[in-house]
């Protein structure tokens, strides 16, 4: 699988609350409303020039804080296909995963990746490739990646349970 986009370069210790602002957690549920406000107190110009295939490269400690799904799938429906870092907080990987973005940990990569650069990236071959070279980085388990090239966790267990044909319900939330 070849991923190819834009990229986003932010630094080290970005936490979720400024990934998706924590006064919205509770108010917008809709995860095409979230994507408006992905990453708007960091950087404001994000959500309304973000696009499909866009990637995001980051310092250490990307998604710290709160466990706060809304993080990743604002990311998600904002277009953003990968996020590339020095680290990931643990939990923040797998709420990527879980909705279906690729998270790679390779340092040498983020130091050589500029700002709206287009880079690719190769996930059968483990290879970013940038204007400053190309960079290996670690495989993703067999698991992990069947996640996230079936779109997700729900959608993988919808195929596995042969239910991807069926509407999805509608899930309420807040105080309905």
């Amino acid at each position: 699988m070849i991923l190819r986009g834009r990229v986003w370069k932010y630094g080290d210790d970005v936490n979720t609350d400024v990934i998706f602002p924590g006064k919205y957690t509770y108010t917008i549920t809709d995860p095409k409303e979230q994507a408006k406000h992905a990453l708007e107190d960091l950087d404001p110009s994000f959500a309304a020039n973000a696009e499909t295939g866009d990637m995001i490269v980051a310092g250490k400690n990307w998604g710290n804080g709160s466990s706060r799904e809304q993080a990743a799938t604002c990311l998600k429906y904002a277009g953003v296909s990968a996020i590339i870092a020095k680290s990931f907080a643990r939990i923040h990987f797998r709420n990527l995963v879980n909705n279906g973005l690729v998270p790679i940990v390779c340092a040498g990569a983020v130091d050589a990746i500029a700002n709206g650069e287009t880079i690719e990236i190769d996930l059968d071959a483990h290879t970013i490739h940038c204007a400053g070279g190309a960079f290996d980085f670690p495989a993703l388990s067999p698991s992990l990646f069947t996640i996230i090239e079936t779109g997700g966790l729900i959608q993988m267990l919808r195929k596995k349970l042969g239910t991807e044909h069926l509407p999805m319900p509608e899930i309420k939330t807040g105080g309905d």
